[in-house]
């Protein structure tokens, strides 16, 4: 069947299949479960307000369940077996993990990235967008740090590769360094600031996400706080930390974590760069080396990234909830 046709097919029974479970829940729920009879017919409508938000949700939270809350009960469980699946061996996998090195090394480089990568996205985000905020050419500007939202992790993990290469006549640091005379260097093979390097690859793409959110709140700011902070005397300086960015402080939190977020589950560009090589695992990697020798390590490490990335997962939607109100 061609593509088109088949998502042309998709889209006319997912609609419509959404259109006749609504109009068959209503109907069901409206003559048969809770009838509008003449003796009953003021509670009965009630009793029909209060089951049909749930009803018409039902299907959703059926889904959820089903490709989020039992993959997840499921690895858990998986996670208390040997390799076979047979021997149940409780929480020897977890307590083994915990004991190698490797799992603490890639612990800690989850911890420099969630550190240090949120936080420069998001400060040159806002100093992006503050300082391209009232200039003609601006929008060039930020369409030109937006770009690399566009490229895959693998993509821009290529790209960095030739910047990082060994190679005076590829690599730009080296070429750099070989202009005053110094060696060429692996940036790469640099164990823990190897890290950074590697880091500094997402801060590149974020940063454009950071500047459109940051950006927008900027401009939602009443023009009345900056005049009058003016006409107080206040500096620029003074103007931006102690009028702007208090002002857009949860739009500062929302992106914060939602980079968090991303950071606690990014893999490509660790793999594409060193392959977790020269003390550069992260969890997700590490995760990867079990994947097809040990199963039941594997799900642990999966669990413990899941057990990390809720708390982050909850504080962004408080806070985004907070922004709607």
């Amino acid at each position: 069947m061609s593509p088109i046709l088949q998502g042309i097919i998709t889209i006319i029974l997912g609609v419509g299949g959404c259109a006749g479970y609504f109009y068959a829940s209503n109907l069901v729920l409206d003559r048969f479960i809770f009838p509008a009879r003449d003796d009953d017919h003021g509670r009965n409508i009630n009793r029909a307000t209060m089951v049909r938000p749930w009803l018409f949700l039902a299907p959703a939270i059926f889904f959820l369940g089903l490709y989020l809350v039992y993959p997840v009960i499921g690895s858990f469980i998986r996670s208390l077996y040997n390799r076979s699946g047979d021997t149940f061996i409780g929480l020897s996998n977890y307590l083994q993990m915990f004991s190698e090195e490797g799992f603490r090394v890639a612990l800690f480089n989850n911890i420099l990235w969630v550190i240090f990568v949120p936080a420069a996205s998001t400060f040159m985000g806002l100093l992006v967008a503050q300082l391209t905020d009232r200039l003609k050419w601006g929008n060039v500007a930020k369409s030109l740090i937006f770009m690399p939202m566009a490229i895959s992790f693998v993509g821009a993990s290529l790209i960095w590769k030739f910047v990082y290469a060994n190679n005076p006549d590829i690599g730009i640091i080296n070429a750099v360094r070989d202009i005053f005379g110094m060696d060429p260097i692996d940036v790469l093979q640099l164990q823990f600031w190897n890290n950074f390097f590697i880091m500094f690859i997402m801060v590149w793409m974020q940063t454009g996400f950071a500047m459109v959110i940051l950006s927008a709140a900027l401009r939602g700011i009443p023009e009345e706080t900056i005049e009058a902070a003016i006409i107080d005397g206040a500096n620029p300086f003074q103007i931006f930390f102690k009028i702007k960015v208090p002002q857009i402080m949860p739009t500062i939190v929302v992106v914060w974590t939602t980079i968090t977020i991303l950071v606690l589950k990014v893999f490509d560009i660790v793999y594409a760069m060193t392959g977790g090589n020269f003390d550069t695992e992260i969890l997700p990697s590490y995760m990867m080396d079990f994947m097809f020798r040990d199963d039941g390590r594997a799900t642990a490490v999966a669990f413990v990234i899941m057990v990390i990335v809720t708390p982050v997962m909850v504080w962004n939607i408080v806070q985004a909830r907070r922004e709607m109100r």
